[in-house]
Parts: structure tokens; sequence; C-alpha cells
């Protein structure tokens, strides 16, 4: 839900006072047109208050907090789960963690900076968010009936909210809304979303890499297996739909 426009000018005011708002705009990136177009509709997006934070070294966690609606994440302090954390590893970075596991001993390996060195090295971690990042957040925290008590909760039906996860989205209160039903850290949604960052979230430095450090080979394998599952559909359903758009364009030949 965008926040009311009068709310966000009055935090406005407290961030940068007797700042313009071309300056503003300015320093922070944000489209002078897109933030009237947003305060003549009486509803300005979250994306704005995090750009303008960054911009003014403002948490931008902190500063949606001051917000009615995100009211509770000032008081969220529960540390992510290992599941939530490995949840936020590309599938590609699951890979490099099951070749570098495996490598024979002696094995000369490719730093992050490229230079050859003796042994596995281990990767550096690409940040979240990752292709599949949202829906694989919420698997992580489910335990079977989070979809229903999250439609429950929000009024979002739930093959609407399935659609988002789908498409690898899911809105800000909607990701807030997710973590309070399932008793998690109210902010990893929104790492999971790509709004704002791990560090911005009070998640630990390394705490991805240390979960993953975590894994058994076992789970590991396990793990970058089905998310290969899941891709090789996903691959196949754009296969498809790109055959059937094509069958379509022929007909209309």
């Amino acid at each position: 839900m965008p926040l009311p426009a009068k709310a966000f000018q009055r935090w406005l005011n407290g961030v940068a006072p007797d700042t313009s708002t071309a300056d503003i705009c300015r320093v922070s990136g944000v489209k002078r047109t897109t933030l009237a177009q947003q305060l003549v509709r009486g509803k300005v997006a979250e994306t704005t208050v995090v750009s303008i934070s960054r911009a003014y070294n403002i948490n931008p966690v902190a500063a949606l907090a001051t917000f009615d609606t995100y009211s509770d994440l000032a008081s969220s302090s529960l540390p992510p789960s290992d599941k939530e954390l490995v949840s936020q590893i590309a599938t590609v970075d699951l890979l490099r963690a099951v070749i570098v596991r495996t490598a024979p001993a002696g094995h000369t390996g490719t730093g992050p900076t490229g230079t050859g060195s003796t042994g596995p090295c281990r990767p550096e971690l690409s940040p979240p968010p990752h292709g599949t990042s949202v829906k694989n957040w919420v698997d992580a925290i489910d335990d079977g009936e989070l979809r229903h008590r999250v439609s429950a909760a929000t009024g979002v039906a739930p093959q609407n909210y399935s659609a988002q996860l789908t498409a690898n989205r899911l809105a800000p209160e909607l990701a807030v809304a997710t973590s309070r039903a399932a008793g998690v850290g109210l902010a990893g949604g929104l790492v999971a979303t790509g709004l704002v960052s791990e560090a911005e979230a009070g998640w630990p430095p390394g705490a991805r890499q240390a979960a993953l450090d975590r894994l058994s080979d076992g789970d590991l394998a396990a793990l970058s297996g089905e998310r290969l599952q899941a891709l090789g559909k996903t691959l196949r359903r754009q296969e498809q739909d790109q055959e059937q758009t094509e069958r379509i364009w022929e007909n209309l030949v």
C-alpha cells in the first residue's frame, strides 16, 4: 500500500527541511515528474522513501517504520533463520558451492578476481534479490498454511498472491504481512523483494555465506537439485508459450 502523501511530506520536512523538491530529487535519483505524480495522487511509493532515505544516510527500514503502515518494523528484532538466508542465495551460487565442495583435493580453482590459486576457492555470493528470491523466501518460511493466513489477514485472494510469487514480486506491505503471519523478522521480505539490502534490514555481515557453510553436502546437493528442477519447469513453460505464440502468428499470416 503506497504511503499517504501528507504523511510523506511531514516525514520529508523532517528529513530535509528547507530543501527544494528539485534538490531532493537530484540527490536521491527520484524523477521530479514521478514524485509530482505521486503527490498529486496522494500516494507515495515505498521506493521513493527508500531512495530519499539512502540519499540522506537514513536507514530505509527505520524510515518506513515512521509510517503507520510499517510502524511495527521498528520493534522487529528477530534475526533471519538459516532457511531464509539460504533462500536468498541464487541458484548459480548454490551450484558453484557444490563444485567447490566436490572439487578434488589440490585442484586449481579460480578466485573471484579471476586469478588462479591452489585449492578450491569460495566465490563471493551475488547480492539479493535473484530470479526466484521471493518465492524461495515464502517457501522457506511456509508451514503449509502461510498463504491462507496471509490471505485472511490482508484480503488478497490466494490466486493473486500466488501470481505475485510466480512473477517474483511482492508488494512491500504484503511482504511485511507475510513475515508477520510466519512469525519471522519483518524486514526479511523486503530483502527478498529487493526493496532494501541485507545490511539495511539488519542482517549480520556474511550471514548468507555462514548459513550456506552450515549446509551439509547432501542438503546442499538436494537443494541445488530442487532449484534446477524448478528452473527446468519454468524454462519448459516459457518454451511452450513461445511455441504457442509462434503458431498463432503463423495462422494470422
